[in-house]
């Protein structure tokens, strides 16, 4: 070979290594050359995407959702028994963002949740056997993950969505869980107002029975004929100043007597006098506490405003059919390109080596 056989040689070898620009009539080639794959493994997909989707295989699932928006009362006594200039929050006020980061918590709770489990047997419904099932907790809460759902909207309302493949099923536990929130919300206060109106009730009877006992000591000072200080006093001066003038010494001595046990008593008579009037003013306060916490314990007020009830939905939400037709259409399509490709970039290297110039 020649010298200057070998330098084209070279120069044919560089220029096979150089890497070629895309064009578009390189990919149309491409496409074009390998067409028939290109329909089959769409035609598969297609047919695999039917399958799977038919009712018989992928049960469909329907949405229902209810939403409402959290209260801010706390308390019914507050908002409902004290006047409008000293309420903090009016009854029919909406609730704002951390109303619904609290409503979001009551609805997550274990005790909501399983509450409703029990209501509605979900247990049975989802065919989840205790007694089969090794972790049936587990299964259950897989079960609730994928079903349930709960979120604060963007203004600032909290919507519940439930899927089911019963479309009644659906919309009852989404209203179902709605009614729950009122009832165990209600419980939770209950575990601060119980004992509230317990604590009022103690104070108010000790507060009674302070007064009664500073009645019984008024009482014993009355049998020693104080009943009114100040009248009687009064009263007593006016004779003494009577008897002094008209000089009938003998009921003088009698009426200074009475003077002196008014004076050591008198004492006495007006403290227990201011002290029974602040303790009455002190139960009155406290039998307003009383009936305001009664009221919290003893009636009920909703939690929320129903925006939005949950109906028994027409339309399947889940599998959508089309939606999962043209992706499994699209990824075959890509994943075949992507093969097909790498399938002539490996075969032109792998022809060179066996056909050398």
């Amino acid at each position: 070979m020649t010298e200057k056989d070998s330098s084209y040689q070279s120069e044919n070898l560089l220029n096979e290594n150089e890497v070629k620009p895309i064009t578009l009539v390189g990919v149309v080639n491409f496409f074009w050359r390998w067409r028939k794959v290109f329909i089959i493994s769409s035609v598969i997909a297609i047919i695999v995407s039917i399958v799977i989707t038919h009712p018989s295989i992928t049960k469909p699932k329907y949405k229902a959702q209810h939403i409402f928006y959290p209260t801010k009362n706390n308390s019914i006594s507050n908002a409902l028994l004290t006047e409008l200039n000293q309420r903090q929050q009016d009854p029919l006020e909406f609730g704002e963002e951390i109303e619904a980061e609290k409503a979001l918590q009551v609805l997550q709770s274990g005790t909501l949740l399983g509450r409703l489990v029990r209501n509605f047997n979900l247990l049975e419904h989802y065919g989840i056997d205790p007694k089969k099932e090794k972790f049936p907790k587990y299964a259950l809460d897989n079960k609730l993950q994928e079903n349930f759902n709960f979120e604060r909207t963007r203004y600032l309302s909290i919507k519940i969505e439930v899927l089911d493949e019963d479309p009644k099923m659906a919309a009852d536990l989404a209203n179902g869980i709605a009614d729950l929130y009122d009832s165990v919300k209600t419980e939770i206060q209950n575990q601060i107002a119980q004992p509230a109106l317990q604590i009022v009730e103690r104070a108010l009877n000790q507060k009674r029975e302070k007064i009664q006992s500073i009645k019984d000591e008024l009482r014993e000072l009355g049998t020693k004929g104080i009943t009114n200080y100040e009248e009687q006093s009064r009263a007593l001066a006016e004779e003494i100043y009577k008897v002094q003038s008209s000089g009938r010494t003998s009921q003088l001595s009698q009426l200074m007597e009475e003077r002196k046990q008014l004076v050591a008593n008198g004492g006495d008579f007006i403290a227990l006098n201011e002290l029974i009037k602040l303790e009455e003013e002190k139960e009155s306060d406290l039998m307003t506490q009383y009936e305001k916490r009664k009221v919290d314990v003893g009636e009920r007020l909703t939690h929320k405003f129903s925006v939005e009830e949950a109906t028994v939905p027409e339309i399947k939400f889940w599998p959508k059919r089309t939606l999962i037709l043209l992706l499994s259409v699209f990824g075959t399509f890509a994943a075949t390109a992507v093969a097909l490709l790498l399938i002539e970039l490996f075969k032109k290297p792998l022809s060179r080596v066996s056909n050398p110039a």
